[in-house]
């Protein structure tokens, strides 16, 4: 028999963005807990809104299975000492089935008597177990937690309530002072406590109390209230998947509704007016047919539609005036020329351990000129690149950034096109924050993907000189996030740059010009080199490539994410070629050998000490792969496939640890110049090959 078993945790509202991963949470740690209580399911669904999370376990057991079965232990001689005594082992043996010595008895198998005891236990009912849901409450961690009363128990935000029915049953699951019934609680201005009858009753006794509480199901209210607007004022609404998640988060009952505000602040640029809206209101902006910004936006009400006018009247009002200050912030930032922003920034700190914004720019200035031969970016490009360097942190102290610090870089772009300055110039301003999350937008123009890297660069080699290296679980200042930059736009610009080569120089070019503390050997310089090249890792996952392809890559010394990612795309595309194996295979034993003998001198081969053709043919192949300085990993596959029968005929023919050290050690020479172009691709014993 199965019946269906309801869960729900009241509470005070909890804020947005922690609803859907703790319900998620409650769902996963008792889908668990029943696993390992032998409690057999169907399913859980999830139900949540700001002021309850809630789970429906389907078709859940009314009990555990019973048990009647026999159990093998050890060998009597292990399970008695001489004297008849049971030993540790027996003990532990009954100890596990939740017995005695006294239940054992010894029955012969293959000649050899071993111990045995019948376990006979009837399964504890669900409702037993399931009170132990009190402790999956007490273990669900949050990003922050509250306490209340005078309780040492901590929440997301203090529980008033809980439901625990299973079937029509109530299993009183209790947690500090809340015992669990049948009653839940409607919208808290809208509707009344609801008394459920049963589990099953649990969706639609609430929609009677104006709480939707399938949140699916609001997200799509939502969606189609927003659709029925737009499609009634031909209007266009671009709709953003986290304000979305958010809104839905924010409401039990959603009504959806359009306000409007005075055209004049549409002189303000549209990002200003989309994060007062957006970020600070909640509001989805609204467009016309041409896509152009328009003074309205659309938002949702947590209620039923009546006396909307009067919400509607309220957030306009409370837009308004933060409209009113974005206006005054802009009209008296364009009063000042730029120099007077960028003087500021020398009393501006970076940081308190590294030193101004004003120095932070010119070694990026230092850092970026470098990179620029590096990258053989165009003179025109580089003179842009000097330019924006000089300026591209001047809107930190304008009054629009000390207000909405979440549009630094885009104030700077549109300050800068206002003054004049080169597009390229003011885009680059914008793209220097560029991408402003893990798998944000990347820069589109050469000038902002290089001031990016740059910027980037500097702030890892200045944390990481400071002593502020990111630990296992802690990363304040997005060291990860801005390495992983790095990587991303390298890749996407198509630079090639050896990180672990390319640090001692800048190192050396910033040493004197700089009052910050710089990386102080090579010890600490690889250690940034290695957590810059660390996130190459990230990227070959979003991407999708196998683990052992990811492992094996990343196994290399090759320093360059360009030729990283080459060489896991091409042992990916060939993995499941024919002659990937013995390709594999032939390179990795020489791998092996190597290890062995911990031979590392490539460049001692003696053509005079050969005594096959097979060695003549290896070393002339090997040759030509390295007299080959444009070769693509693509291309080193396919010459090594090419190579393959040459090496399996060097094997055949010869004794590699030969007898006569001479011989060994040119064999050995031989094996290491073919070993550390393979190293080009990756450490290939890595690879599960089939």
């Amino acid at each position: 028999m199965t019946k269906d078993y309801l869960f729900e945790i009241g509470t005070e509202e909890m804020p947005a963005h922690v609803v859907s991963k703790s319900v998620k949470q409650l769902a996963d740690r008792t889908k668990k807990y029943l696993k390992e209580n032998g409690l057999s399911f169907k399913d859980i669904k999830t139900y949540s809104t700001p002021r309850r999370l809630t789970i429906l376990v389907e078709d859940l057991a009314e009990k555990q299975e019973d048990i009647d079965e026999v159990k093998k232990g050890p060998a009597k001689k292990i399970a008695q000492d001489k004297d008849g005594n049971w030993t540790k082992a027996a003990q532990g043996f009954v100890r596990g089935q939740g017995m005695t010595t006294d239940d054992i008895y010894f029955e012969e198998l293959k000649g050899t008597e071993y111990a045995y005891v019948h376990v006979q236990k009837e399964g504890k009912k669900a409702s037993d177990i399931l009170m132990g849901m009190s402790d999956i409450v007490k273990a669900m961690t949050f990003p922050t937690k509250m306490r209340w009363g005078s309780y040492d128990f901590e929440f997301v935000r203090p529980i008033h309530w809980m439901v625990s029915l299973l079937g029509s049953e109530v299993v009183p699951v209790k947690l500090l002072d809340v015992v669990a019934g049948r009653k839940t609680q409607g919208h808290r201005f809208l509707g009344d406590s609801v008394v459920l009858a049963n589990a099953d009753d649990y969706e639609e006794a609430l929609k009677s109390q104006y709480v939707i509480a399938n949140a699916d199901e609001r997200k799509g209210m939502i969606l189609n209230q927003i659709q029925e607007l737009v499609a009634q004022h031909n209007w266009k609404v671009n709709i953003d998947k986290g304000l979305l998640e958010e809104v839905t988060n924010l409401v039990e009952y959603p009504t959806v509704f359009a306000g409007s505000f005075d055209e004049k602040y549409l002189n303000i640029p549209d990002e200003v007016l989309i994060t007062s809206m957006k970020d600070n209101q909640r509001y989805f902006e609204v467009y016309d047919e041409n896509g152009k910004l328009i003074n309205h936006f659309i938002s949702v009400r947590n209620g039923n539609s009546e006396y909307l006018d009067n919400v509607i009247a309220g957030n306009e009002k409370v837009l308004v005036a933060r409209l009113d200050d974005a206006q005054f912030f802009y009209d008296e930032d364009k009063k000042y020329p730029l120099a007077h922003f960028v003087d500021k920034l020398k009393n501006v700190s970076f940081h308190d351990k590294i030193g101004s914004v004003a120095e932070h720019m010119a070694r990026v200035q230092i850092i970026g000129d470098y990179l620029g031969k590096k990258f053989n970016v165009s003179d025109t490009e580089m003179k842009d690149f000097d330019r924006v360097s000089d300026i591209y942190k001047f809107d930190l102290v304008t009054s629009m950034v000390g207000e909405f610090a979440e549009l630094q870089g885009v104030m700077g772009m549109h300050y800068a096109r206002l003054i004049g300055e080169d597009e390229n110039v003011s885009v680059a301003i914008k793209e220097s924050y560029m991408p402003t999350s893990a798998e944000g937008e990347l820069p589109s123009t050469t000038v902002g993907s290089l001031l990016s890297i740059a910027d980037k660069l500097d702030t890892i080699i200045s944390f990481f000189g400071a002593g502020m290296i990111p630990s296992s679980s802690n990363d304040p200042y997005a060291l990860r996030r801005n390495a992983y930059g790095i990587v991303r736009i390298l890749l996407n610009e198509g630079w090639s740059l050896p990180i672990k080569d390319v640090l001692p120089e800048l190192i050396q070019l910033l040493s004197g010009k700089t009052a910050a503390k710089l990386p102080k050997d090579a010890e600490a310089e690889n250690e940034i080199a290695d957590f810059i090249r660390d996130r190459v890792k990230q990227q070959l996952q979003v991407e999708k490539y196998d683990y052992d392809v990811i492992d094996a890559v990343l196994a290399s010394s090759q320093q360059d994410p360009i030729q990283i990612l080459a060489a896991a795309k091409t042992l990916q595309m060939h993995h499941d070629d024919a002659d990937f194996k013995p390709v594999v295979e032939s390179l990795t034993r020489i791998t092996n050998i190597l290890k062995k003998a911990k031979y590392r001198n490539a460049n001692d081969i003696d053509e005079s000490l050969f005594q096959d053709v097979s060695e003549e043919e290896l070393y002339a192949g090997v040759n030509a792969l390295e007299a080959n300085t444009d070769l693509s990993i693509a291309d080193l596959y396919k010459g090594f496939v090419e190579l393959q029968p040459v090496i399996n005929n060097y094997f055949e023919s010869n004794m590699i640890l030969d007898k006569d050290e001479k011989i060994k050690n040119n064999r050995l020479a031989q094996l290491l110049k073919v070993n550390n172009l393979a190293d080009r691709m990756g450490d290939l014993s890595k690879l599960v090959i089939k």
